[in-house]
């Protein structure tokens, strides 16, 4: 085992605060991390960790090995970047996660126009609406629309996606055209949910005239499946919450319709996180950024067309 993978597992478990974390991260097992952090502790000389069977916690020999090490790690991480930039030689695997809505329509159909680029990666792309742990999971990035719950993670701002609340007309016809935030909760309108395990309550944050505020929405529909959302709107089952560029087709057939206009949802951010706070690898550096740049553009289409 060479000493840089040594270096570089004995960083992720002092960033992680754990060997499994780190070993899940490396895509390595439990074992060969506990053996490489063992060899370096061994060569250097000293214990760079205390370990218990329920904690692990960096000597102060550790916590001066790790500024050293992390400057190493940049050191290499930036000449291989520079190396890759002048001879495009890209290789291995990535793994990307993103929700349904977004990966389907956004990041899926670039794919093959990256890897015409760079045949010799691999694109392991998971799609979820559920949220997705980076670290646990294995993943090098994953696309997102709202806010990130880990304030550890990097993140890279893509764009704000506008929003809208719409249902079919067959809806309309039936429940009547609600005219704001008020309306649906009210009248009750039967309002199509996307939900997780565990989720106690739900609501919509919606635009009015004295700011923001959350209306609390009810219905007999709920998914985690952003898609069966949509369908279910389109066969009349009630309103729907979707970023515009998911439904732009629907609006313009006219297979379904703007409600609430005089409350329309805040507008979502779309971003990238990555698990590492150090330099990305540069094929993780330069998928996000064709990926960032093709993504923005086809949102920033899809809100002008309407």
């Amino acid at each position: 085992m060479s000493y840089l993978d040594n270096i570089r597992t004995f960083v992720r478990v002092y960033e992680l605060g754990s060997m499994s974390a780190a070993g899940r991260d490396l895509r390595i097992s439990p074992a060969v991390t506990s053996s490489r952090i063992s060899q370096l502790e061994e060569h250097l000389g000293v214990r760079l960790f205390q370990r218990t069977t329920r904690s692990l916690a960096p000597t102060e020999q550790g916590k001066s090995f790790y500024r050293g090490a992390s400057e190493i790690l940049e050191a290499v991480e930036s000449a291989e970047a520079q190396i890759v930039n002048i001879t495009e030689n890209l290789k291995g695997s990535l793994y990307v996660a993103a929700p349904l809505g977004v990966g389907r329509r956004l990041i899926a159909p670039q794919v093959p126009d990256f890897l015409k680029d760079y045949p010799e990666v691999s694109v392991r792309l998971r799609l979820t609406d559920r949220k997705v742990d980076l670290t646990t999971e294995g993943l090098d990035l994953a696309f997102f629309l709202g806010e990130p719950e880990d304030s550890n993670l990097r993140i890279r701002k893509i764009a704000d996606v506008e929003r809208i609340l719409c249902a079919a007309p067959e809806y309309i016809a039936r429940r009547g055209m609600p005219a704001d935030g008020n309306d649906l909760v009210s009248d009750g309108h039967e309002c199509l949910s996307l939900r997780f395990p565990g989720a106690t309550e739900f609501h919509w944050r919606l635009m009015t005239p004295m700011g923001p505020k959350r209306f609390r929405v009810t219905g007999h529909y709920e998914s985690d499946d952003g898609d069966v959302l949509t369908d279910w709107a389109l066969a009349g089952h009630g309103v729907v919450m979707k970023p515009v560029f998911e439904i732009a087709d629907h609006l313009r057939s006219g297979a379904l319709v703007p409600v609430a206009e005089n409350s329309p949802p805040a507008p979502i951010q779309m971003a990238c996180l990555f698990t590492h706070r150090r330099r990305q690898d540069p094929k993780t550096r330069l998928f996000m950024e064709f990926m960032i740049d093709r993504v923005a553009r086809t949102i920033k289409a899809a809100d002008q067309a309407l």
